[in-house]
C-alpha cells in the first residue's frame, strides 16, 4: 500500500526524467544483473568515486529494495530505498521512493540486446540536468557491467 499522499504534494506539478540505454546482452541477463542484490553492489552508483557497498532487494509487489551509495572516502553515505509497486519480469518495474517519488523501468528486448528505459518523477533538491546525468552515469555503469 503506498503511503498518503498530501494534497499539497499532489498539486505540485511532476516533472518526468527518462535515461536509457541498450545491453548487448538477453534480457533475461539484463534482469538478473538489475535485481539482485549482488549485482546491484557492481554497478548502482554515478561515478568512480562513490561505489554501493549494500544492496538487499525483496522483489514482490509491496517489498522493498535498498541500495547503500557511499563516497570512498567515507565523508558521505546514503541509503536509496524503493517499494515495488508493480512487477512484470524481464518486462517492467515499477517503485516509488520513500519520498514517493514513481520510477517504471522498461526492459525491451531488439535486435540490438535489450533496451532499458528508466523514467522517473524529478526531485526538488537538485537541477533536472544533474539528476538525469546522474541517473544516465548509473544506467552506462549497469550497461558495462552487465555487458563484461
Amino acid at each position: 500500500m503506498r503511503p498518503y499522499i498530501t494534497p499539497q504534494a499532489m498539486s505540485q506539478p511532476s516533472i518526468k526524467i527518462t535515461v536509457s540505454c541498450v545491453v548487448n546482452a538477453h534480457v533475461n541477463h539484463v534482469w538478473t544483473c538489475w535485481t539482485a542484490s549482488e549485482h546491484m553492489v557492481n554497478w548502482n552508483f554515478a561515478s568512480d568515486d562513490w561505489h554501493c557497498p549494500a544492496a538487499s532487494n525483496d522483489l514482490q509487489v509491496g517489498g522493498t529494495f535498498v541500495a547503500t551509495m557511499a563516497s570512498k572516502d567515507g565523508s558521505m553515505s546514503f541509503d536509496f530505498i524503493g517499494i515495488y509497486d508493480e512487477i512484470e519480469e524481464h518486462k517492467r518495474i515499477q517503485y516509488h521512493t520513500t519520498d514517493d517519488r514513481v520510477v517504471e523501468v522498461l526492459f525491451e528486448a531488439t535486435k540490438e540486446g535489450t533496451r532499458v528505459t528508466e523514467t522517473f518523477d524529478a526531485e526538488n533538491m537538485n537541477p533536472v540536468e544533474m539528476q538525469q546525468a546522474g541517473w544516465q552515469a548509473i544506467l552506462d555503469n549497469f550497461k558495462v557491467y552487465t555487458e563484461k
